[in-house]
């Protein structure tokens, strides 16, 4: 089986989520289920129909959290000497050549990804273009929106 790149935070928070549906959405659902038997006749009964399928979500969310995490490669970029090459963890400071725009990226693993915190997946078109790059390349990206032109400003391992 292929290893699961994640950096450090990402490991932490699938296990924060792993330990919070086990510990207290597991009781919640089953308190729920509880309350539902309580109203009578489960095969007409709504919420009991519901709280099962909270349950079949909340078990199938726990089994692939472990699943990722008995295969993740966590990756502390601190721990690696910083020698201007992108690489997983790594956060690039690059600009869009053709806009004249400056982006900062971090590149995380597919769970950790958030555009909305400049947190882009390994997987992502920008992503693949940039590993491997080094300060100052300059470096066409096929993107879904057509080819863009970066040069890459500054590369930290943080």
């Amino acid at each position: 089986m292929k290893q699961i790149p994640m950096t450090v935070f990402g490991a932490d928070k699938l296990r924060e989520e792993l330990s919070y549906l086990k510990s207290i959405r597991r009781q919640e659902i089953i308190e729920l289920i509880s309350e539902a038997r309580d109203h009578g006749d489960l095969k007409e009964n709504a919420e009991y129909h519901a709280a099962r399928e909270q349950q079949g979500f909340c078990e199938g969310r726990i089994q692939e959290i472990e699943f990722k995490i008995s295969h993740a490669q966590i990756i502390d970029i601190t721990k690696i000497s910083n020698n201007g090459i992108i690489i997983f963890g790594s956060t690039v400071s690059i600009l869009n050549i053709d806009k004249n725009e400056k982006l900062t990226y971090r590149i995380v693993g597919d769970d950790e990804a958030d555009i909305k915190v400049n947190l882009i997946s390994i997987n992502s078109p920008i992503a693949r273009g940039l590993i491997g790059k080094k300060n100052k390349d300059i470096v066409t990206i096929q993107t879904p929106g057509g080819n863009i032109n970066f040069e890459i400003l500054q590369v930290k391992y943080i």
